[in-house]
């Protein structure tokens, strides 16, 4: 199937604006009739339920979570991009746009990178309004620095905690609506079922995870804010409760799976320490604008930091892409971090890590400065590794962060199941095969205040009205399901942990589809885990009962659910037979090691259509159309 991303037409600078004047309304008094279900709480959870609480809209909002606070936006530490032109330094609206296409590999869809551009400053604006605390200038002006993949400082940023921040703006907006009765939040609960009546998207089905019991909501429209899939990999920077299962479910209902192979490896994260771990620690990139990443030059070299004189240090980054240098994009930089280390000259146990040295900025600055912009992340990371970083060189290594990939939307953030809206990292719109770091937070935010009112309201106002309610036979048939997984997780009783099934297939994932993949080892994937999720359903142990609080019972779940998407994870990443961005196939690349995309037969959005239990998903196609920037070869050189 050729799918229509449904973009307007006109010229690129017009077509959101064209696009909200020509899109229906709904009748103020008549979007008290109207009800919204939203899954998550996370940034573009709770700005789209708080939106569209203050124009009206009935909205009950799920998170998984004791509180909304705590969803996983609050975890991101660097900043959030914004075309505001602040510094004077050449930032405008369509350099934004390039730099995310571009950093994107030439993968994502212009007119919604566009549009995310155009909002940008709106964002900034919205949350300075909600009180966040921004950096700011001796002057009183909003600060900002720089981030990977540009050659312009436009990232906004709140020291090392502007995710907790922005979420502390969203969740006052939301409690304001939860306060006035518009919003009715719903916590410790996790949708386990999407239920559709007459192909539309109408409910939900969830388990309340204190006491067991599963239920059923109906509503108008739903909207899926559940984050990324990385703990796919076991390993993440993911808190350990993220997970696939809200939009992979709506997959196994219809929903269309695009680009899951598209994963990012972050380049600045602390190294693996054992197999103790049951997640990694992100150190943000926002370090990279004054620390300098280098290893020795010669392998072997085990003299301490400190004694490694100048002449003896590779500062690769700086000499692979000059013009970028420690700024390059992250996909780039994680490789050249891979690369330097099997040559044998990472540091650290095992020689994975390199060194991220702020003492060139010290000097320069003044340890009050670094301490001034970084101290959190500093404190952080001497509490982690007990080695304190304004003494000695961070030791750094990539890491599973973000993915890219995510349920297909078109223009208006609506699947291809009608009432179905995906949000913020849950669905794949607009950062192609990798994300330029500060715009997770920008997308999460524009999706959640700036474009789901307007289109799930078109939505609404174009669609007749038919009341549902949860006596419907379908969300009757949702609950036995989801009833008769949870029975048989309790009733096999086999030897083996969730955990361990989990570290399995993560380990299998990033060895075969992790910062390099080649077809040998995706074939090697491909069978090995249909093997895996075999002896998961005849020999794995799941304690406890449903009624009640069970951990492992929710874990179990989950875990199902990696294990089927891994493979089609894979499969995604098998058939494409190219490198861009996150998704580098050894096969593709150029002289110099970079990833050599093929346009000609590749320049598509891969949405994949489920087709039932143990069968190959079914591939369906989106051109990607680009009217104006020109495909290139990528270079940060």
């Amino acid at each position: 199937m050729i799918l229509d991303g449904k973009t307007p037409s006109g010229p690129l600078a017009e077509k959101w604006d064209k696009h909200r004047f020509e899109m229906k309304l709904v009748n103020p008094a008549n979007k008290r009739k109207y009800s919204v279900i939203v899954v998550g709480s996370g940034l573009a959870g709770a700005s789209a339920a708080a939106s569209m609480a203050e124009l009206g809209y009935n909205v009950t909002c799920f998170c998984y979570q004791d509180s909304p606070r705590r969803a996983h936006s609050i975890a991101a530490q660097g900043g959030i991009n914004a075309a505001k032109n602040y510094p004077n330094d050449g930032d405008s609206v369509f350099r934004l746009f390039y730099d995310t296409i571009k950093g994107g590999d030439f993968r994502s869809r212009e007119a919604n990178v566009y549009r995310l551009a155009q909002v940008s400053s709106s964002i900034i604006d919205q949350c300075v309004a909600q009180g966040v605390p921004f950096a700011r200038e001796y002057g009183g002006f909003l600060a900002n620095r720089s981030f990977g993949g540009a050659l312009v400082s436009r990232t906004f940023y709140a020291r090392g905690q502007t995710g907790q921040q922005l979420l502390l703006g969203a969740y006052q907006a939301l409690s304001k609506q939860i306060g006035l009765g518009k919003v009715t939040m719903i916590p410790q609960t996790e949708m386990l079922d999407l239920v559709l009546v007459d192909g539309q998207a109408r409910g939900i089905v969830t388990r309340n995870l204190v006491n067991g019991k599963v239920e059923s909501h109906a509503a108008d429209a739903v909207v899926l804010a559940t984050g990324g899939y990385g703990n796919v990999f076991f390993l993440s920077t993911n808190a350990v409760g993220c997970n696939v299962t809200a939009t992979f479910r709506a997959y196994k209902k219809g929903a269309f799976f695009a680009n899951p192979c598209y994963t990012q490896i972050h380049p600045t994260c602390i190294p693996v320490t054992g197999d103790h771990q049951s997640k990694l620690t992100l150190m943000s990139e926002s370090l990279r604008n004054d620390g300098r990443v280098w290893v020795p030059k010669n392998k072997g070299d085990k003299r301490a930091p400190g004694d490694v004189p100048e002449g003896a240090r590779d500062y690769y980054l700086e000499r692979k892409y000059p013009t970028y240098g420690n700024l390059a994009p992250r996909d780039i930089s994680s490789r050249a971090a891979k690369q330097v280390c099997d040559e044998g000259r990472g540091v650290g146990p095992g020689g994975r890590g390199v060194y991220l040295d702020f003492s060139e900025a010290a000097k320069r600055l003044g340890e009050p400065v670094i301490r001034e912009r970084y101290a959190n992340l500093f404190d952080m990371y001497e509490r982690i590794t007990g080695e304190n970083p304004y003494k000695v060189p961070m030791r750094i290594y990539p890491a599973v962060h973000y993915t890219m990939g995510g349920l297909w939307v078109d223009y208006n953030l609506m699947s291809n199941i009608p009432g179905l809206h995906v949000a913020g990292e849950a669905n794949f719109s607009d950062h192609g095969a990798n994300r330029l770091g500060a715009s997770a937070l920008m997308q999460g935010l524009a999706d959640g205040y700036f474009v789901l009112p307007y289109t799930i309201g078109h939505y609404l106002a174009s669609t007749p009205r038919k009341p549902v309610t949860t006596e419907h036979a379908a969300f009757k048939k949702a609950e036995a399901d989801v009833n008769e997984k949870t029975r048989k997780f309790l009733s096999i009783k086999g030897k083996r942990t969730v955990t361990s099934f989990h570290r399995e297939l993560g380990l299998l994932l990033w060895e075969y589809c992790g910062m390099a993949r080649n077809d040998s080892g995706l074939r090697k994937a491909l069978a090995k885990i249909p093997q895996i999720r075999e002896e998961f359903w005849n020999n794995v142990t799941v304690l406890g009962e449903n009624e009640g609080l069970n951990r492992s019972l929710e874990r179990a779940g989950r875990v199902a659910d990696f294990l089927e998407f891994g493979e089609l994870m894979v499969q995604d990443a098998l058939h494409r037979n190219e490198s861009c961005g996150g998704h580098f196939r050894e096969e593709h690349q150029t002289d110099e090691g970079e990833a050599q995309r093929d346009d000609e037969n590749f320049c598509y959005v891969a949405a994949w259509q489920y087709d039932g239990d143990g069968k190959p998903a079914i591939l369906n196609k989106e051109p990607l159309v680009y009217e104006n920037v020109h495909l290139a070869q990528r270079s940060y050189k």
